[in-house]
């Protein structure tokens, strides 16, 4: 065994033993418990004894929730920065990779958008309002004019104070393609000055995703409080609108997936058959994982060896592409917030989902194929459009099993981008 994995190995044994325990199923514990412990506190018709102690259970949710939105603008920011300094993406093949990632990130927030516009699973049922929910200014409709000045921060820090998701877009893009070409000059040069400035990027980086896993870890417990404070307070009627969001959802990722064999079957030599099989390996980790980070050696592999991509197609798509292409979790963003609004009545109009629609192109970029990443973009998502970020607290029950099938989704969207970068003639023997 290698030195890094027996000190892995070390790190896992000197864990606490319930945080050996996988995730999802620590959040599947925290959902029994709490729906045992809602009922006995009344299920749906509490004593009002028992008021402080429902109250209270909000509270572990409650605190998740700030430190989600407190992580958001430096995830989204860091995020972006160190993908333009450690990426390496040629001149064609990039233009043609961001044409394709743009694309596609589009059309899966345009199918999340028309999924909740048409089915509007918020009006299957409703949901009652999380503790410290405040009433927050709706956003005006879309003023191009307006939205281009205030892109444009008083100053560098105060997006990251405000949570202005477009200033923050501005300011990361900004340094980072000015960060991307001083490297490429450098590096041209023969100089390595740029070092010490992508090396303190990728420290910020591993901090902020440790951080992110520390209040990840929480998440069970927040589980557990907001679902027994529900069941306590309401009984089970809330949770037919989660339900119907969770079909909506499915139904927007299965057309999301249509999407792709479609551009896959007319846009390269791939039969989508041999496309599904040969990714099963690669679908199935997205899935059990909720990590395209993880799964990219298995998707690069099997792009290669099952479905018989070239070499840079397949590096191209699983590899670069995965640090941008999150079509999955674009769409649930999207759609999460559509659905959210409908809950409350609060209807966003067509250029309020427009904006929906940008700030969730750039979001995305910040999940950085971590777990359960989406729910910290999620907060400027809705605070975009003047939605109150406490709600995300009621779809944090719902996240585990969903952030699965967005990934899958994710990793797909990676193999689809490589089938098309392969053209429509395949490998030769002489390529092989």
């Amino acid at each position: 065994m290698s030195e890094p994995d027996t000190i892995t190995s070390l790190e896992t044994k000197t864990r606490p033993w319930w945080l050996r325990i996988p995730l999802t199923l620590q959040i599947a514990i925290a959902l029994l418990l709490a729906v045992s412990l809602g009922i006995a506190l009344g299920g749906g018709n509490p004593s009002p004894e028992n008021a402080t102690l429902i109250t209270n259970l909000a509270i572990p949710a409650e605190l998740v929730l700030k430190a989600l939105r407190a992580l958001a603008t430096p995830l989204i920011l860091v995020a972006v920065l160190h993908t333009f300094m450690t990426t390496t993406i040629p001149g064609t093949a990039g233009r043609r990779l961001a044409v394709l990632l743009l694309t596609n990130t589009t059309i899966a927030i345009i199918i999340g958008l028309i999924v909740a516009n048409v089915l509007h699973p918020g009006s299957w049922g409703t949901l009652a309002a999380p503790t410290g929910a405040e009433p927050v200014a709706a956003s005006h409709s879309l003023d191009p004019w307006g939205l281009f000045k205030d892109a444009v921060p008083d100053a560098i820090l105060k997006p990251l104070v405000d949570n202005n998701v477009i200033q923050l877009i501005v300011i990361a893009l900004s340094f980072g393609i000015v960060l991307r070409a001083l490297k490429s000059e450098q590096i041209a040069q023969g100089k390595n000055a740029y070092q010490p400035i992508e090396n303190v990027i990728a420290i910020l980086f591993e901090a902020v995703i440790r951080i992110l896993n520390w209040v990840i870890a929480l998440v069970p417990l927040a589980v557990f409080g907001i679902v027994a404070k529900t069941v306590a307070e309401k009984g089970f009627a809330p949770f037919q609108s989660l339900a119907a969001f969770i079909i909506a959802v499915l139904v927007a990722l299965a057309l999301q997936a249509c999407y792709y064999l479609t551009r896959v079957q007319f846009g390269s030599w791939v039969n989508p058959l041999k496309f599904l099989m040969g990714g099963s390996d690669a679908f199935l980790t997205a899935f059990s994982t909720s990590s395209s980070t993880v799964t990219m050696p298995i998707t690069f592999e099997v792009l290669q060896t099952k479905i018989g991509l070239r070499e840079s197609s397949a590096s191209l798509g699983a590899l670069v592409g995965a640090n941008f292409n999150n079509d999955g979790t674009a769409l649930y963003e999207a759609m999460s917030a559509l659905y959210i609004s409908q809950v409350i009545g609060q209807h966003l109009d067509l250029g309020q989902q427009l904006i929906v629609v940008l700030t969730s192109i750039f979001a995305s970029v910040g999940a950085a194929g971590i777990p359960n990443a989406g729910l910290v973009t999620m907060t400027l998502v809705f605070t975009s459009v003047g939605l109150p970020t406490q709600y995300i607290a009621l779809l944090v029950t719902v996240d585990w099993f969903l952030d699965r099938c967005r990934t899958a989704i994710n990793v797909m969207g990676d193999m689809t981008v490589s089938a098309l970068l392969d053209g429509k003639k395949p490998r030769t023997l002489d390529e092989a």
